[in-house]
């Protein structure tokens, strides 16, 4: 009977094109089709942090979008990994070779797939994964979670499981995954009129009402004046919970919940089904155009000989909890996958450090840390000054939030792209370096080879990109972003503490004239985002210019317009 129910759910959904979410999966219809089904099962909740072994210093590598926008196809992919592994970017740390959005095709395959741009990739991206990682190199790839990208084409938002599976199969270590045609859960929850348990072949154990269930905060059984009968109300917004208790089965295994839904409201609503206060399962209802007062839902879900309980609840009070939830969401996904790919092929797992590109809109700040790898503070960034200095204002005070495993993301690099100045530059790399940003380069990085396959040593952006002393400064294993000791309005005064007991110390200019700034080095020891100790002199060394000198105290700096000093301050004794 149950597989029956699914299978003809399968079938209307597939003449909709409506993709089903079921055992743990989300798949297409036909792949419904082809398969049992179960509904779907909320992942567990993430730990405190993502904790998946990857990033524990900012990651560094290349993206396509920033130069190459939809046109990107595997000839390029593979040259641009040629120049990394060749010009010195992969002796300086940079390892990942990413593809953002326009690989892939304009439709999944039969099972639901994922599949490449038949034309650009040809041979498909598990082939390119293959011989760029025998370069010593790793991939990353792009989705959106939402129904499309942004540029319209097929995204992960309810298929989460299949393309976490997919990314797995293929190697892919990095993920990106951004927010356009974002759909988020609602806060609402449905109206519940009764609950019926049932066993796997069908057959109905017990009958619990609205009046059965154990209510808390706004939750309330209301009276329907157009239709008779009783439900629950009042569970959406993370404002109150419905328990259905003594539940009780003469042996474990699966059963059937069939929740009869009193329908209300033309908008989606969900709700979270805890079984014995530990296993999570969803339901999503949507906007009714029936003429019927009663809707259905129905979860498969796993009860314990004896009494059982289920607590029926809408976690998401705002869009911020929904987005919370979606991403993490996809990043147990993308842990699940890793895991069981290795486990099944009995290799090394690959994990995939997952960026999540919400765009700051939600506060990803806020929760991050347990959803992922690195989150966007910001709004994309633009090859000018004024895009630079916006996303620096916004990133800058968000240090408390970044730390080894998770990063605050200002975007990508637009070092060597449209028309900032070589100092422009410089302050720009400077600025991502002081804030623990992730590295991920945007510009054209085969211009850095000659004609036979070797570096261009002189060439200036390539030495930006190549600093060890800066890279060395982003890449601290003590990971902690940098703190504004003080502005000016024009000029702000950066600090980072580094593992050795060292400090950096940047002044970053921000304004169209040279200004002098001074710092008292006396001023920045004992604050907490300083570990220098008191001394009796103070080793300096400007890692642009290499100009190298003592103090006691006080550092006095000449600061080109947009542009930067940085200094590397080390206590001395003697």
């Amino acid at each position: 009977m149950l597989k029956s129910l699914f299978k003809a759910t399968a079938a209307a959904a597939a003449a909709t094109g409506i993709a089903l979410s079921l055992n743990n999966k989300t798949v297409s219809a036909s792949a419904v089709a082809a398969r049992a089904v179960n509904a779907a099962k909320v992942t567990k909740k993430s730990e405190k942090s993502y904790d998946n072994g990857v990033a524990l210093t900012p990651p560094m590598g290349w993206s396509s979008w920033n130069t190459f926008r939809r046109n990107i196809n595997e000839k390029l992919i593979l040259e641009v990994a040629t120049a990394m592994a060749n010009s010195g970017l992969k002796q300086a740390g940079y390892q990942y070779i990413n593809l953002d959005d326009c690989w892939q095709s304009s439709a999944r395959d039969e099972n639901g797939r994922f599949v490449a741009d038949y034309a650009t990739f040809p041979r498909g991206i598990k082939p390119l994964v293959d011989e760029i990682n025998e370069l010593g190199l790793k991939v990353g790839i792009y989705s959106s979670n939402g129904t499309h990208t942004c540029e319209d084409l097929p995204a992960s938002l309810g298929f989460e499981a299949v393309d976490a599976d997919t990314f797995a199969e293929w190697g892919i270590e990095y993920f990106k995954y951004d927010f356009c045609h974002n759909k988020p859960t609602s806060t609402s929850a449905p109206n519940i009129e009764r609950m019926v348990v049932s066993d796997i072949s069908g057959a109905d154990i017990l009958t619990l009402e609205a009046k059965d269930a154990v209510l808390t905060g706004h939750a309330r059984v209301a009276k329907d004046t157009r239709f008779p009968g009783e439900y629950i109300t009042g569970l959406g917004g993370n404002i109150g919970t419905a328990t259905f208790n003594d539940i009780v089965v003469e042996e474990d295994g699966e059963y059937i919940l069939s929740f009869t839904l009193r329908k209300r409201g033309n908008y989606y609503k969900y709700a979270r089904i805890v079984v014995n206060g530990s296993d999570e399962y969803e339901i999503t209802t949507a906007p009714t155009m029936a003429q019927s007062a009663e809707g259905r839902a129905q979860v498969l879900v796993k009860l314990n000989i004896g009494a059982n309980s289920v607590k029926i609840f809408n976690p998401f009070a705002s869009r911020m909890d929904a987005a919370a939830h979606q991403y993490t969401k996809m990043g147990l996904e993308l842990k699940r996958a890793t895991r069981e790919f290795a486990e099944r092929m009995g290799t090394e797992e690959k994990p995939i450090c997952y960026s999540i590109c919400e765009w700051g809109l939600n506060r990803p700040w806020n929760w991050g840390k347990e959803a992922g790898n690195l989150w966007r503070t910001t709004m994309d960034i633009k090859a000018n000054w004024p895009s630079i200095v916006s996303i620096y204002e916004q990133n800058v005070r968000l240090a408390k939030h970044a730390g080894p495993g998770g990063w605050n993301d200002p975007d990508m690099l637009e070092v060597g792209n449209g028309s900032l100045s070589m100092d422009e530059n410089r302050a720009h790399f400077t600025l991502w370096c002081m804030m623990a940003a992730p590295l991920i380069l945007g510009n054209d990085i085969r211009r850095f080879l000659n004609e036979d396959g070797t570096a261009k040593e002189d060439d200036a952006i390539l030495r930006i990109l190549t600093n060890k002393d800066l890279i060395a400064i982003d890449q601290d294993s003590l990971g902690v972003q940098c703190v504004r000791h003080k502005t000016n309005i024009k000029v702000d005064v950066l600090v980072k503490p580094l593992s050795d007991g060292t400090a950096a110390v940047c002044f970053f200019n921000k304004f169209g004239e040279a200004i002098e700034e001074e710092l008292s080095i006396k001023e920045i020891i004992g604050k907490d985002y300083c570990n220098l100790p008191d001394a009796v002199y103070y080793e300096c060394k400007e890692l642009w210019t290499g100009e190298e000198f003592d103090t006691d105290d006080e550092i006095e700096a000449y600061i080109a317009p947009h542009s930067v000093k940085i200094y590397k301050i080390t206590a001395k004794e003697d």
